[in-house]
């Protein structure tokens, strides 16, 4: 085991639950080292409940394109703690080397002593640590969970706030309507600095407005003063300071389409001087694993039927399956294929409402387990989940079997496989993959 893992599983050890909502732990820990979340570079603070990631790594791909320094906060990771912690560079940022995570993990540990504080908490202390230690241009900081008790909030004046699509997730910890998700997602709002809000369920808009004017922010608000689509094969953006027209962003599907926008929007307000080129070179290098990620070569391809196309994504709450199966639908449209969901759940998600979307689109849906200490639902608790939904379903001990058992039968035409339902089965089959993370 590597001295880095070896402290990551002592941290693990410091709390009895995984999750426990707070600002109170953080906040000794910080000022036991000397609050190092005081002296960060300006902070693009980004919370919501899909589509944070997207459009942290389009956003970093245009202000890298603009040769800024960029540091970017993320969780959960996929294969690799480090990636969680991306230090900005000259020429583009890189993933945070072993030894010097390991430093910063020891130093949080050794300030914080055997104090109660969660796994999250201290590994974003050590963040902090880090990003202040080093110059950079921005901070990409993405919440954990919720944003009003989550452990990044204690950045008391961001230079911006971004509330992505908010939508139900995490009902043990947010509450089980959207107007209660709002509200915790509008907690990371500050007094006088301005929120960009990405187009919302009218709902979940209503109330995030109502904050914002609670505390005197002021909004910029997507569908009215940002706007985009796409025509003749172009992306069009426009906002108060005229029509931008641009290449289609490299990530796939008509959410990430709003993520773009979202992230032109974040960074034209961040800094005025960030040309229209490097918006052009963003959208076409931002890179995000297991967002509909094309798996063209590797292990999982291998064990695919000939000729397959096989997708990844981390998608897992309703939101996520609704713009997922309208991609999978703009797909056959332009391309028919039989679909096949390869799919895992976590126990704390609705599998059923994940998987409703794709009724009449996907042909069968193949469960898989989660593996690790995930809490993932059994197989045959997802497969019953599908038929209830009216999808055929089977179980599967694993990917790779359900492959194998795909690749056993006979095609008219090469199927379409989709592997979702969890960021953590992307994990899994990244590994099994050895693909390389950006």
């Amino acid at each position: 085991m590597k001295p880095r893992d070896e402290i990551l599983t002592r941290l693990l050890n410091l709390h009895p639950k995984r999750i426990d909502l707070s600002l109170g732990r953080i906040e000794r820990l910080l000022s036991a080292l000397g609050n190092p979340h005081e002296r960060l570079p300006p902070v693009i603070h980004v919370a919501g409940t899909n589509g944070k990631g997207s459009t942290i790594a389009f956003m970093r791909a245009m202000l890298e394109a603009a040769s800024k320094r960029v540091h970017v906060y993320t969780s959960p990771h996929l294969i690799d703690f480090n990636e969680r912690i991306r230090m900005g560079h000259a020429g583009g940022g890189r993933l945070i080397d072993d030894a010097s995570l390991e430093m910063a993990l020891e130093r949080c540990e050794a300030a914080n002593g055997r104090e109660p504080i969660t796994f999250f908490e201290i590994t974003t202390a050590a963040a902090f640590l880090l990003f202040a230690e080093a110059p950079a241009d921005a901070v990409l900081l993405e919440v954990g969970l919720g944003g009003r008790v989550d452990a990044t909030n204690v950045v008391a004046r961001p230079a911006l706030t971004i509330v992505t699509p908010v939508s139900i997730d995490h009902p043990e910890f947010l509450g089980d309507t959207i107007e209660k998700i709002a509200v915790e997602k509008a907690g990371i709002f500050k007094r006088g600095v301005p929120a960009l809000l990405a187009e919302q369920d009218q709902t979940a808009l209503a109330v995030l407005e109502a904050q914002a004017s609670r505390l005197g922010v002021p909004v910029v608000v997507g569908g009215q003063d940002f706007a985009t689509h796409e025509e003749n094969g172009r992306f069009v953006y426009e906002d108060e300071r005229g029509l931008l027209d641009l290449p289609l962003p490299r990530l796939v599907g008509r959410h990430q389409q709003l993520n773009a926008g979202t992230a032109i929007a974040a960074v034209r307000h961040f800094d005025l001087s960030i040309p229209v080129s490097a918006v052009e070179t963003g959208l076409t290098q931002a890179e995000w694993p297991a967002r509909l990620q094309r798996l063209r070569r590797g292990r999982v391809a291998e064990l695919a039927p000939r000729e397959a196309e096989v997708w990844l994504d981390g998608g897992h709450n309703a939101d996520g399956g609704r713009a997922l199966a309208q991609v999978m639908a703009d797909f056959e449209e332009k391309s028919p294929r039989p679909l096949i969901l390869i799919c895992g759940t976590l126990a704390t998600k609705e599998t059923r409402a994940f998987l409703r979307p794709f009724k009449g689109l996907a042909q069968e849906v193949i469960a898989v387990p989660i593996g690790g200490d995930h809490y993932g639902r059994l197989p045959a608790e997802v497969a019953f989940a599908a038929q209830q939904e009216g999808i055929p379903a089977a179980a599967s001990e694993t990917v790779g079997s359900a492959l194998e058992y795909l690749s056993a039968r006979d095609w008219t035409a090469p199927p379409r496989i989709l592997i979702t339902g969890s960021l953590y089965l992307a994990g899994e089959v990244l590994k099994l993959d050895r693909a390389k993370l950006p």
